[in-house]
């Protein structure tokens, strides 16, 4: 089991759960923390989440995307309690650190989480990387074939290097323009 101090204070750890079950893990924990009266040891559970634009039926979408599958955060003070609290709770199978003891976060690492958690402005789900052959799929160039040239997540944007009339044209398309070539 797990020895430590509760003043060496409050910090954020990251539990380990059956991917698919971060979100009820995360109500199933506040609630043993609520009715195991833990409250002064486990402050919030969270599920790291991002809004992406993803293309259904043709049409954008934003949805929300787990950073993480398969993981949770915790704001915790460790003590032996509220370490068997996390620990036993369904779909958890354990905390991310050496053996029983639990890593705390990095303050700086949460940081960045909770950045791109908080980002109001969706990034594109784009599957594409630089180099990648394509189709485009749509527009003056539809059915032309090109390669990935450059990708810009932020904006849902590729450029594709097409080659018309002999030519490397470079043409900057929608995300959902174009489909990777196998």
């Amino acid at each position: 089991m797990v020895k430590q101090d509760p003043s060496l204070g409050r910090h954020w750890y990251v539990v380990h759960t059956y991917s698919g079950y971060e979100d009820s893990v995360q109500k199933a924990v506040m609630q043993r923390t609520e009715s195991m009266g833990m409250q002064e040891f486990i402050f919030e559970v969270v599920v790291p989440k991002e809004k992406v634009v993803v293309v259904k039926n043709g049409k954008r979408v934003v949805e929300e995307k787990k950073l993480f599958p398969g993981y949770i955060l915790v704001d915790m003070i460790v003590t032996d309690a509220s370490w068997f609290n996390i620990r036993n709770t369904p779909n958890v199978t354990g905390f991310v650190g050496s053996g029983n003891i639990p890593v705390p976060v990095l303050p700086e690492e949460y940081g960045v989480i909770q950045r791109r958690m908080k980002e109001d402005e969706p990034t594109a789900d784009i599957r594409l990387s630089v180099d990648d052959p394509v189709q485009i799929k749509e527009g003056p160039f539809a059915n032309y074939e090109g390669v990935v040239s450059a990708v810009n997540p932020a904006k849902g944007k590729v450029t594709v290097m097409v080659t018309v009339f002999d030519r490397d044209t470079k043409v900057e398309l929608d995300f959902e323009q174009v489909i990777p070539k196998s």
